[in-house]
């Protein structure tokens, strides 16, 4: 389910930019498979629920390939502009859209860098990004890109300059400290990939082992406000693996329907306010708590 949009501003829509030529890889990055799925079919789960629709950007030359063929599409208007290209002919197709641009190769990006984006979305600024770890610069490949920005983007080009990142940092760009500095680490070698399966492919074996060996949780979960209408019931007792509320929420947001993302509630352990990563025990109560309308 996708996020309510922000009043008054533009409706949100996602774009995987793929229209790369994969050099320094020498083969499509899209097509690398990931814990079993390419990174394009990964990348295109991520955005689905979360704006209104998802395009794959490509180049003339990609209208025939199967995998991204799967997907709407948004051709390059003008070619061999690296990932510039791509946001522009997005702008320039739907430009009363904003586009929430994602590069195909960033095989550690997760669904709360993404939640935390659209939650700090500045519709009246040009872009929305987060700040490299690195160098401290705009990450533009992961950022959201209002309808406003087409004309800086036109401008830009037509300086014959196709940096994006140089572009939003010298742009109205409003910049977010990120929230998990790796998910925005792209992989573009051999190399990089190989490390990155390892890494990926190891991190799931443990967390697979930790939640094998840890016995289930009894719990009891109470709703309020909105959440109570969305799960139908004002509080549950269950059973759960999951170790954290933030875990727990995840979990029930796929088998109750909840919409809204944790970054919009607090959460009350045993009733106290806590933090999202507190390790829960045996027989705990978990309040989920909507902001209270008004002042």
């Amino acid at each position: 389910m996708s996020a309510a949009p922000l009043q008054g501003a533009a409706p949100l829509h996602g774009l995987v930019l793929t229209g790369g030529r994969s050099r320094r890889m020498q083969r499509d990055k899209a097509s690398l498979a990931y814990a079993g799925r390419s990174q394009l079919e990964r990348t295109m789960q991520l955005l689905e629920p979360r704006v209104q629709q998802v395009y794959v950007s490509i180049r003339s030359e990609q209208r025939a390939d199967p995998a991204r063929a799967a997907y709407p599409h948004i051709e390059d208007l003008q070619p061999d502009l690296g990932p510039i290209g791509g946001i522009h002919a997005a702008l320039h197709t739907h430009p009363d859209r904003a586009w929430l641009v994602l590069a195909c190769d960033l095989p550690f990006l997760t669904g709360a860098t993404l939640d935390h984006l659209i939650a700090s979305r500045a519709a009246d600024r040009l872009a929305t990004a987060y700040r490299s770890s690195y160098d401290g610069l705009p990450e533009p490949l992961c950022a959201i890109f209002e309808p406003a920005s087409r004309a800086a983007v036109d401008a830009w080009i037509a300086q014959g300059q196709v940096c994006p990142r140089a572009l939003l940092a010298g742009a109205d760009t409003s910049l977010l400290e990120p929230l998990e500095p790796s998910a925005l680490d792209n992989i573009n070698t051999p190399e990089q990939y190989t490390a990155a399966t390892a890494q990926l492919a190891g991190a799931a074996a443990s967390e697979s082992a930790s939640r094998d060996a840890a016995a289930p949780l009894r719990l009891r979960v109470r709703y309020f406000a909105v959440l109570r209408e969305q799960a139908g019931r004002g509080n549950e007792e269950l059973h759960t693996r999951a170790r954290t509320p933030l875990e727990l929420y995840e979990e029930l947001r796929a088998r109750r329907g909840l919409a809204l993302a944790p970054q919009f509630l607090r959460v009350a352990i045993n009733d106290e306010f806590s933090d999202w990563r507190t390790r829960l025990a045996e027989g705990d109560t978990v309040a989920f708590l909507p902001p209270v309308a008004g002042g």
